[in-house]
């Protein structure tokens, strides 16, 4: 079977909620029935099919092509599948996703992968504020699985972050880590002011040394053993991560933040 493709025809004027567009919600409907199904943007609900071309049969490999950045709630509560975006995504990319894959070739907007439980998500360019993060109000962000973003990330990367992978190749924005519990966030470029703000615990691994508040704690010069274990699990990506020469085992390792229970840590790569 071919993969179930939705070719935007028109841009929307205002944004779309793509949620109904999952595979777990389309499996074994017809052509037909999922023309029929509604997308709702602005006030009014538009036919898929009066958005988009449809074609293909597989509904547990889904292809967004000519996407743009109106499109929201690409892969909200997948549940298995994979789904690629051939283009950029809008806000709140794979939010509460259970498991199966998300790949996006242009860039996503706002709290992608928000409240994410598990699964994959890749995005190969840039991603705004919120990665991984909680929904306003909620005390719980990311809960599992991993996301690689190939570009830059916005402000308030993994805020309340619970569990799981985050990797950037790019730099990261203010707040980096803020309020995180439990994790880990790896940047390979720069990161912005107050890193790992109010962090608990959870792990901060950096390529270059940060702007850290003085509440983190100088722990000295460390050789973990456990890093080289953390590199080779990301030899199977399609990722910089995957290159066995950016792995290192030396850190300059700080403890914070020590403004809340202090129990995390920011290791900075020592060449």
């Amino acid at each position: 079977m071919s993969a179930l493709t939705f070719t935007l025809k028109t841009q929307p004027v205002q944004r779309v909620d793509m949620s109904p567009l999952v595979c777990q919600t389309l499996q074994g409907l017809s052509i037909a029935d999922i023309a029929a199904q509604e997308l709702q943007s602005g006030k009014r609900k538009f036919r898929v099919d009066e958005l988009f071309t449809i074609d293909g049969s597989d509904a547990q490999n889904i292809v967004i092509k000519n996407s743009i950045e109106k499109l929201d709630f690409i892969g909200k509560e997948l549940d298995g599948g994979t789904i690629t975006v051939e283009g950029d995504a809008g806000a709140y990319l794979g939010m509460s996703m259970k498991k199966g894959e998300i790949k996006v070739s242009g860039n996503a907007g706002l709290y992608a992968a928000c409240e994410m439980k598990n699964g994959y998500l890749e995005v190969s360019g840039n991603v705004g504020d919120f990665l991984g993060a909680a929904l306003p109000g909620n005390k719980m962000g990311m809960k599992g699985g991993i996301i690689l973003v190939k570009g830059n990330a916005g402000q308030r990367v993994g805020d309340h972050l619970r569990r799981g992978l985050i990797l950037i190749e790019g730099n990261a924005g203010d707040y980096c880590g803020s309020r995180m519990t439990a994790g880990t966030i790896a940047v390979m470029g720069n990161t912005g002011r107050y890193l790992g703000y109010a962090m608990r615990r959870g792990t901060l691994l950096l390529w270059n040394a940060p702007q850290l508040s003085a509440s983190f704690n100088d722990c000295g010069a460390h050789t973990l053993a456990f890093l080289p274990i953390l590199f080779n699990s990301f030899k199977a990506l399609n990722s910089k991560f995957a290159d066995g020469s950016v792995g290192f085992n030396r850190v300059q390792r700080y403890a914070g933040d020590m403004a809340e229970i202090g129990q995390g840590e920011v290791l900075v790569k020592l060449n």
